[in-house]
């Protein structure tokens, strides 16, 4: 098996953002996120449109960096965008310095999003954000900061920016909830992990990853003031594209 395989990790305790997953991050990525490459594009397509010269796109919570390599790789020196991601986990700062290691405008910056962007140098800027990332990422915060992030966002994006959201939803019914979680589990299963190894990452997840209903996400988002869209669903996955 090769040794970026996901098959066979089994958490211990809570959840954790460790070496463990680390080198297997991408491959479980694949296994546990429904059309996950569906997904992908369309964040990758959507960041495209909003992009513009002289901004900043920032990634929240970017892990290894796969949402902003593929921006930094289609953008051109001239118009000298800035690419920052947060992240918190030491794994995952390690491995998306690596991945970015001579790319001049790409950033990847030690932080806990649970204490909201307190980067002096985001708010000390006059040089606005016109795309901000934010891919499975709210989920992972307390509940009671995510509004907090959420509003920092549009004061951080510039007239017509972009904030994306993705984020794991809970059905708006305990009927529609379990059914959603049952073929959630079902289709990991398909994607060859057995049922103890789902299992025991979604009890290690508990208290962890904490989701809400897809309307909830999206009051949140106009409550800040955006315009918001959704791009993407599979029943209890979701992305949102909120307009400044």
């Amino acid at each position: 098996m090769p040794s970026d395989c996901s098959l066979g990790h089994m958490p211990e305790g809570s959840w954790t953002f460790d070496e463990s997953v680390a080198g297997v991050f991408e491959d479980m990525l694949a296994r546990s996120i429904p059309q996950y490459e569906v997904m992908r594009e369309a964040v990758t397509a959507l960041s495209d449109v909003y992009m513009q010269p002289n901004t900043r796109v920032l990634d929240l919570g970017c892990s290894e960096g796969g949402s902003i390599a593929p921006l930094v790789a289609s953008s051109r020196p001239e118009q000298a965008i800035d690419f920052i991601g947060y992240e918190t986990s030491p794994a995952m700062l390690k491995r998306a310095r690596e991945r970015f290691m001579g790319f001049d405008e790409v950033e990847i910056i030690d932080a806990d999003l649970g204490q909201g962007i307190v980067d002096p140098v985001i708010w000390g800027s006059d040089k606005k954000c016109s795309v901000i990332l934010s891919i499975l990422t709210l989920q992972f915060l307390p509940v009671e900061c995510r509004a907090r992030m959420v509003n920092q966002c549009y004061q951080l994006l510039d007239e017509g920016g972009a904030l994306i959201v993705v984020e794991k939803v809970i059905g708006p019914s305990s009927e529609l909830n379990h059914t959603f979680q049952q073929k959630y589990q079902q289709m990991k299963v398909r994607n060859g992990y057995s049922i103890p190894e789902v299992e025991r990452k979604r009890k290690a997840l508990e208290g962890v990853l904490v989701p809400l209903q897809a309307s909830w996400n999206v009051e949140m988002l106009e409550g800040a003031g955006f315009s918001v869209d959704c791009f993407w669903r599979w029943m209890n996955f979701a992305g949102w594209l909120a307009l400044k």
